[in-house]
């Protein structure tokens, strides 16, 4: 493995504002090639696709490299890639086309570790259609969300299992295999998001046992652009229709309006970032991912391990939780301290970082509010050891 941190730093301009940008929750800084490939997109002449002539021809080759790039992302077939503005509208359109055949009585499983975009737009769907609602819960030590409970939660009258494969807020990486599994039995359909943890994970949809994967582009650096991705493209055409085209097929069924084609080609270039992160990685786009996202995993998890390691020997610092499998995100709570406080201590000394005051979410199953909420902080390609003993030394002196 090649993964060189002070190579990848190199490719954000954003680095030199002087700010360590642990604001990774948020989405990552912009790669010098994805704001390249936007700008350069918007030179180009290009039109709206279906006609005969360049401009339009070149539209058609944007989205289809756009929808090849989400589909070597998770391994998947780029006919059942959906575009849109991101991971939360998508999933907001997606619940509304598979709630409208749902009946009293039905039910749909969400999770309190999962972000708000792949839970409310479940509970509205299932409030519309009387359906109820069941909660996975997650274990208030360690912030694992154990699958073993999903064999009670899912039933026969079970329509979707919404999951998340990483959390944003606290790093946890639930077992979406098992939950898979559990609702796979039950024939209900299978709805990850995976937006927290695409930068930092391998993603292999089949692996996981999802039927779609939601995705957006600027956790990773990427333009403001998500996806859904459907391991059986067919399933498409089975679903109500938001598109304004009464003619659309496939993933045009769940577009709406014209593609921003300058963000599309962003996506491509940001896909592609993503598969050269590891020197060392050959072959097919979707082989180079493999090898540079497993590079990643391992360079994170070791910079992860030392600053978990080092954030609990400060007697004044809780960290929330202890997952046994994490992306790079902590959020911790500081003794005497409100979470506000401990931000605005931060960005005096130029650190980046965000907080949360437990009012929703994981958060909000964990009472986080009544400590004083938690401060929330995320690594990303781009950091290093020397940013981390600088957060460190920040929250040290807090005490």
């Amino acid at each position: 493995m090649a993964f060189d941190v002070a190579q990848v730093r190199g490719l954000f301009p954003a680095l030199g504002d002087g700010w360590v940008h642990l604001d990774t929750p948020a989405g990552m800084q912009v790669p010098e090639g994805v704001a390249t490939a936007v700008s350069t997109a918007l030179r180009a002449p290009v039109s709206g696709p279906g006609g005969i002539f360049p401009a339009s021809q070149r539209a058609e080759a944007i989205v289809e490299a756009a929808r090849r790039a989400f589909a070597d992302l998770v391994g998947a077939d780029p006919a059942g890639v959906v575009l849109g503005p991101s991971s939360a509208v998508l999933l907001e359109r997606l619940a509304d086309a598979v709630g409208q055949g749902w009946l009293l009585g039905d039910e749909v499983v969400v999770s309190r570790l999962d972000h708000p975009g792949n839970v409310l737009p479940w509970q509205r769907a299932a409030q519309r259609s009387g359906c109820t609602v069941r909660w996975g819960e997650v274990d208030i030590e360690t912030c694992e969300l154990p699958a073993w409970q999903y064999g009670d939660l899912v039933s026969s009258r079970t329509k979707v299992v919404a999951i998340t494969a990483a959390s944003g807020a606290v790093g946890t990486r639930p077992d979406v295999r098992k939950i898979s599994d559990y609702a796979r039995a039950a024939g209900a359909l299978v709805v990850v998001d995976a937006s927290a943890a695409a930068p930092f994970l391998p993603l292999d949809m089949t692996a996981m046992g999802a039927d779609i994967v939601a995705v957006s582009a600027s956790a990773w650096g990427g333009p403001p652009v998500g996806a859904l991705v459907f391991r059986d493209a067919s399933l498409l055409d089975r679903l109500a229709s938001c598109s304004l085209d009464p003619g659309a097929r496939g993933p045009e069924r769940l577009e709406l309006g014209p593609h921003a084609y300058p963000l599309l080609a962003g996506v491509v270039a940001s896909v592609d970032y993503l598969a050269t992160l590891d020197d060392a990685a050959i072959g097919p786009r979707r082989e180079r991912l493999l090898t540079s996202l497993g590079s990643v995993k391992a360079y994170q998890a070791g910079l992860m391990a030392s600053l978990i390691n080092e954030l609990r020997a400060l007697r004044h610092v809780m960290v929330i939780g202890d997952a046994m499998r994490r992306i790079p995100s902590v959020a911790f709570t500081i003794a005497g301290t409100k979470a506000w406080a401990a931000v605005e201590h931060l960005a005096e000394r130029g650190i980046c970082a965000f907080s949360d005051n437990g009012q929703n979410g994981v958060f909000a199953a964990l009472g986080v509010g009544e400590v004083g909420g938690a401060v929330r902080v995320g690594l990303a390609h781009y950091t290093n050891t020397v940013e981390v003993d600088q957060l460190v030394r920040a929250i040290a002196e807090l005490r």
